[in-house]
């Protein structure tokens, strides 16, 4: 059994490695902030234990073991933010923190009747994908919405990242996941787009908002 503290180290290096395979320990510092000697112990740790690839002065890289541990982790936050969701009211804003503590528990049993209760989500309350039981993340070919054109129509399918202030401002815009938008116009100067959904006929969301959406075009 890894430690609370070992898997908060690999859940952020599976994060910062899922899309280019590799991060540098002042990389793993900013994102924890923990000072960079004491990363690199952890790394040199995690090494030994077989779920990190740990050379001094080269980038790190999970092992296949590592990989499926991290995303196991990751599996068990996820399914909470969703219990949290669908079983008990909260709001999709409220849920990160509660599901940061819940993550550690080492119980297979109580997160696979979470799984079941749930009827089987593949994403989060955010629309990230939820691993697998055997840690396989399933991918899919979203688009953000800052890299839409006039007259697109889209339908919201993930916040990525997530923040607690994002969600909150999305929440007040009636913004969801499963949104259809429609773009009448984009702004050259800086690139805020002027879109319409729902009741809502002439909504503007700046480039910082937009490059945090990604949306599924519609057929």
């Amino acid at each position: 059994m890894i430690s609370q503290t070992e898997e908060n180290y690999l859940k952020a290096l599976y994060n910062l490695t899922y899309l280019k395979g590799e991060a540098s320990v002042n990389e793993i510092s900013k994102r924890l902030d923990i000072k960079m000697p004491t990363v690199n112990s952890m790394m040199k740790k995690l090494s030994e234990k077989g779920f990190v690839h740990y050379e001094s002065y080269k980038p790190l890289k999970l092992t296949e073991e590592g990989k499926k541990e991290a995303a196991l982790i990751i599996r068990k936050h996820r399914l909470t933010e969703m219990y949290l969701v669908e079983k008990m009211g909260f709001a999709w804003d409220e849920v990160h923190q509660i599901a940061e503590q819940i993550e550690h528990i080492h119980s297979p049993e109580f997160f696979t009747k979470m799984d079941q209760l749930l009827g089987y989500p593949t994403v989060d309350p955010h629309g990230s994908p939820i691993p697998d039981h055997n840690g396989v993340m399933r991918s899919e070919s979203y688009i953000f919405l800052d890299t839409c054109k006039t007259g697109d129509v889209v339908t919201l399918m993930a916040v990525q990242p997530s923040s607690k202030e994002l969600l909150q401002y999305l929440s007040a815009k009636d913004l969801e996941l499963g949104t259809t938008l429609t773009i009448f116009s984009i702004e050259p100067f800086d690139n805020s787009l002027t879109v319409s959904y729902g009741d809502r006929t002439s909504e503007v969301l700046s480039s910082k908002v937009t490059a945090t959406l990604l949306v599924r075009p519609s057929s």
